[in-house]
C-alpha cells in the first residue's frame, strides 16, 4: 500500500450531499483491494485562477488514502468519465498535509556571543541560509533576499509560498535570484506546476491598465 494524495475541483452546482456521494464512489474504487481514507479536507468553493471549462469558481477537495496502485487506473478512469469533475490530480504523498501549508523548520534561538565573533557567526549564517529556502520582501523591482523560516516541506497547494518565487508575471524566479540550492529548486518548479494545472495559481499574471 501507497500513501496517495487527490486534489478534485468539482462543479460547484452540487450540494454538498451529491459531492459526498461522489467521493464515496471514487474512493471506493481507490482502497477497494485492503486500503483505506485517511483523510478529506473540504475547501469548499474557490475563486480559480483562471477559468476551467468555463467556470470561473470550482469546489475543491483534498483526500488522501493508502491504496494498492493497481487499483488507480480503474479510480482514475471513473473520475475522468465523471463531467461533474472539471480537474483532478493523483500525486503520492510525501509528508503534505491537506491544508494548503508548508511545514516550516524551526529556527533554533542563536546563541550569545562575544564581541569579535559577529563576523564569523555572519558567514555561518549565510552557510546555513543556502541550503535553506528563504523568504524574500520588495515588490516591483529590485527583491532582496532576507532571513525567514527554512521550508522543511513544500506543499504544492501552499500558494502564499509559492507565490514568493514567481514575478510579476507569474515566471518562475531563477535560482541566481532566489539563493536555494537545486534541490529545492527542482522541488519549487514541480510545485508550480501542479498549482498551475489545479488553478490555484495563474499561468501568467494579467496586469490592469
Amino acid at each position: 500500500m501507497r500513501l496517495y494524495e487527490a486534489v478534485y475541483i468539482i462543479d460547484p452546482v452540487l450540494d454538498e450531499a451529491g459531492i459526498n456521494e461522489k467521493l464515496e464512489k471514487f474512493h471506493a474504487l481507490a482502497v477497494r483491494n485492503g486500503g483505506e481514507v485517511v483523510a478529506v479536507d473540504h475547501w469548499a468553493n474557490r475563486q480559480l485562477a483562471y477559468p476551467v471549462g468555463k467556470k470561473k469558481t470550482g469546489y475543491y477537495v483534498v483526500a488522501q488514502f493508502k491504496a494498492d496502485p493497481t487499483a488507480l487506473p480503474e479510480f482514475e478512469r471513473i473520475i475522468k468519465l465523471d463531467e461533474a469533475v472539471l480537474r483532478y490530480l493523483v500525486v503520492l504523498n510525501e509528508g503534505e498535509p491537506t491544508t494548503g501549508m508548508s511545514i516550516l523548520a524551526e529556527r533554533p534561538p542563536k546563541p550569545e556571543s562575544a564581541s569579535g565573533d559577529d563576523d564569523d557567526d555572519e558567514e555561518e549564517e549565510e552557510d546555513d541560509d543556502q541550503d535553506s529556502p528563504p523568504e524574500f520582501s520588495g515588490g516591483r523591482g529590485r527583491r532582496r533576499r532576507v532571513e525567514g523560516p527554512a521550508i522543511e516541506l513544500l506543499n504544492f497547494k501552499d500558494v502564499a509560498t509559492l507565490s514568493r518565487f514567481l514575478t510579476e508575471s507569474g515566471k518562475l524566479l531563477p535560482k541566481r535570484t532566489t539563493k536555494v540550492n537545486a534541490r529545492f529548486q527542482r522541488q519549487l518548479g514541480r510545485a508550480v506546476k501542479r498549482a498551475r494545472y489545479l488553478a490555484l495559481i495563474p499561468y501568467v499574471r494579467e496586469h490592469e491598465v
